[in-house]
C-alpha cells in the first residue's frame, strides 16, 4: 500500500513516541542494585589461614546461576586461583583448589556480573585483600552449650531446641540433615535457623513435641565452621518433656517463640524500655525500628535497650528468611490458638474480668475483654490457658496479672483480635498473639512476648521473655 507524505510523518512520530515511552517505562532489573556487606577475610586482614575459604554476604537475595568463577575470583597478583563457587543462604563461597601460598598477598573480586533475583547487577565491582600467614586451621567447632540439656527432665512441649557452637559456622550447613530430633524411635519434623551473633542453631518443632517422651538430639559431622571444618564427632543428647498439664495443649510457636517482641510493620520505643530477649521485624525493613539507638552489624543490630539482638527482613541474610519464617510460624500460632474449640468457657464476665481468678482453661469472648482490677491465673507448672478475644485487650492502668500456684508466663496465650492496651505501670504475664497492634504505655511491664501482625509500641517499659 503506497503511503502519503503525511501519513509517513505520522508513523515516523508514532515510533519515537514509542521509544520514548519505553525508554521512561520501568523494567525488570532497573531496580536498586545488590551490594557486598561482609566479606571473609575482611579486606586488609593478615595472617589468613592458607587453607581458608572466601565469603562474600550480599545485602539482598542474589541469582545463583549469575554467581561463578567467572563472576568471583581469586589472584594472586595477576595469576588467577583456581577453585570453585558455591552460593547459599545469601553468601557466595570461594573455595581455592589447594591450599594458598604462604605470607602472600590475595585480591579478591566480585563483578557486575552477579545479578541478584530481580536481575540488578552490583554497582560497580567489589574487591578486597588480604595476606595469608604460614598455619592451617584444622580445629574442628564443637558444641559448647545446649538447651535443654542433657538429661534435663519436666521440659516444656512447645519449645525450642538449640546448640551452641564455639566457632562461627556456615549456615548453609546448618540444616534438616545435620541438626535432627527423634522423639523414642519417631523422627520429629522442624525447622533449622541459624542465629548468627550468638553462633547458635535453633531447631523449632513443627508442633508440639510428645508430653512424657523421651528425645535424641544429634548434631552431625555435616555442621561446618566457615572454613570448611566440621564436628569432629556427632553431637548426641537427651531429654525427656513434662506430663500434660490442665487445660488445653499450648500453642506452638515455631521460631516466633525465640522473640520478645516480633512485628511486621513497626516497633517503637519512648526511651529508655529494657528488653530481655530477641527483637523481630518484617516484611518491614530496620528504619521502622525507631527510638533504639541501635548499632548495626552484620545481619544484627544492638541497641543499650536491649538484652539481645534485634533482627529486620532488610539484614545480611540469612537474617530475612529467618524473619519470614517467624512471621510466618506467629500467624499460624495465631490461627491454632484462634481455632481452639475443646471445652471453651464463654463469655465470662462480659468481657470485664476484673477480680477474677482464673483455672487452666480455654476461654472465649465474643467481644472486648477489660481487665479492670488485678486477676489471678492460678495453676501448676505444666498448666495451659488460652484466651480468646474477639474485639480488643485493654488492661487498666496500675493493674495486674497476678500467676500463683506456680502458673508459669510460657504456658499462657492471648489471642487478640483486635488491639491490645496494657495501661500505665500495669503488669502482664503470657503471650500476646495479636492480630492488629499492641501497645505498652508508661511504665507498663510485661513477662511474656509481643507478638503482633502489625505493630509494637513501648513506652519506658520493661518487657522480659519468659522463661523456657
Amino acid at each position: 500500500m503506497k503511503r502519503n507524505k503525511s501519513t509517513q510523518v505520522y508513523l515516523l512520530l508514532v515510533a519515537i513516541l514509542g521509544l520514548v515511552v519505553i525508554a521512561g517505562c520501568p523494567v525488570a532489573g532497573t531496580g536498586e542494585g545488590p551490594t557486598v556487606s561482609f566479606t571473609v577475610p575482611v579486606d586488609s586482614a593478615t595472617d589468613v589461614f592458607i587453607n581458608t575459604a572466601i565469603t562474600a554476604t550480599f545485602s539482598e537475595p542474589m541469582d545463583a546461576l549469575t554467581v561463578t568463577t567467572d563472576t568471583f575470583t581469586l589472584k594472586q597478583g595477576t595469576t588467577a586461583v583456581a577453585g570453585t563457587v558455591t552460593y547459599a543462604d545469601g553468601t557466595a563461597t570461594f573455595v581455592p583448589a589447594a591450599n594458598l601460598a604462604a605470607s602472600t598477598a590475595f585480591t579478591a573480586t566480585i563483578t557486575t556480573g552477579a545479578q541478584d533475583v530481580e536481575g540488578n547487577a552490583l554497582a560497580s565491582p567489589h574487591v578486597w585483600s588480604f595476606t595469608t600467614g604460614t598455619s592451617v586451621d584444622t580445629t574442628p567447632p564443637r558444641v559448647v552449650a545446649t538447651f535443654p540439656s542433657d538429661g534435663d527432665t519436666g521440659v516444656g512441649s512447645n519449645g525450642t531446641i538449640t546448640a551452641q557452637f564455639s566457632k562461627d559456622m556456615n549456615p548453609a550447613t546448618i540444616v534438616g540433615a545435620s541438626f535432627t530430633v527423634v522423639a523414642g524411635l519417631t523422627s520429629v519434623a522442624g525447622t533449622v535457623t541459624y542465629d548468627l551473633p550468638n553462633k547458635t542453631a535453633i531447631f523449632a518443632p513443627d508442633g508440639n513435641l510428645a508430653f512424657s517422651t523421651l528425645h535424641t538430639v544429634n548434631v552431625t559431622t555435616g555442621a561446618k565452621d566457615l572454613i570448611g571444618n566440621g564436628l569432629e564427632v556427632n553431637k548426641v543428647w537427651s531429654f525427656t518433656t513434662a506430663a500434660a498439664g490442665l487445660g488445653p495443649e499450648p500453642v506452638s510457636l515455631g521460631t516466633a517463640g525465640n522473640y520478645a517482641i516480633l512485628a511486621k510493620t513497626a516497633i517503637s520505643t519512648v526511651p529508655s524500655s529494657a528488653i530481655t530477649g530477641d527483637i523481630g521485624l518484617s516484611p518491614a525493613a530496620e528504619s521502622f525500628m525507631t527510638g533504639f539507638s541501635q548499632t548495626k552489624a552484620t545481619g544484627y543490630s544492638t541497641s543499650p535497650q536491649v538484652i539481645g539482638f534485634m533482627y529486620a527482613a532488610d539484614m545480611t541474610p540469612p537474617t530475612p528468611s529467618n524473619m519470614t519464617t517467624a512471621i510466618s510460624d506467629m500467624e499460624t500460632a495465631y490461627t491454632d490458638a484462634a481455632g481452639r474449640s475443646l471445652s471453651v468457657v464463654e463469655n465470662l464476665g462480659a468481657g470485664t474480668i476484673g477480680g477474677l481468678t482464673f483455672a487452666p482453661g480455654l476461654y472465649r469472648w465474643g467481644s472486648s475483654v477489660n481487665v479492670t482490677t488485678s486477676i489471678t491465673i492460678n495453676g501448676a507448672t505444666n498448666d495451659v490457658w488460652i484466651f480468646q478475644i474477639s474485639g480488643d485487650l485493654i488492661v487498666s492502668s496500675a493493674v495486674n496479672i497476678i500467676l500463683s500456684g506456680g502458673a508459669q508466663a510460657k504456658n499462657i496465650f492471648w489471642q487478640v483480635a483486635g488491639y491490645a492496651q496494657l495501661g500505665t505501670t500495669s503488669h502482664f504475664e503470657g503471650t500476646i498473639l495479636c492480630q492488629t497492634a499492641i501497645t505498652l504505655q508508661t511504665g507498663a511491664s510485661m513477662n511474656g512476648r509481643a507478638l503482633a501482625q502489625t505493630q509494637v509500641a513501648l513506652d519506658q517499659n520493661a518487657l522480659t521473655e519468659p522463661a523456657p
